[in-house]
């Protein structure tokens, strides 16, 4: 069986990405124990135009969604491409990383993946500009 069918047929879905948040208070292995008890997910490459409400519908499909922080650039204060949605349980944030990472919302494809937990300061970008990390290393890249 593949390991997308053995993900699906697995009881608990907590696959978890190499990335790690590098401002994170504590060592590795505190940071992947959250990781695998998290209720949260963050989610990005979302549009500058996309609400909360567009979110909250796209991400209920999905289970009881407690709340959603849309990033916003710490300078302007206005949305800057990602997001954290936090659930009321586990199970239903496992269900979103099966079925909502990877689909369309907005006219993009989004990524989501699991977060240790929503903290104060954090739906600001990080970029020296303001917004994202991420999106200031893309524009730097010389196109033909």
């Amino acid at each position: 069986m593949s390991a997308k069918l053995n993900a699906l047929n697995s009881d608990s879905y907590i696959d978890i990405s190499q990335y790690r948040d590098q401002h994170f208070k504590g060592n590795r292995y505190e940071q992947e124990k959250l990781l695998k008890q998290s209720n949260t997910l963050y989610v990005g490459n979302l549009s500058f135009y996309t609400t909360e409400e567009q979110v909250h519908e796209l991400f209920s499909k999905s289970g009881d969604v407690k709340r959603i922080i849309i990033g916003l650039d710490k300078i302007k204060k206005t949305a800057c491409g990602f997001c954290f949605v936090e659930y009321h349980t586990r199970a239903d944030a496992e269900h979103a990383m099966r079925f909502i990472n990877g689909t369309r919302l907005d006219d993009r494809i989004i990524r989501t993946d699991w977060d240790a937990g929503f903290k104060e300061g954090r739906q600001y970008g990080r970029g020296k500009s303001g917004g994202q990390v991420r999106l200031r290393r893309r524009s730097r890249v010389k196109l033909p």
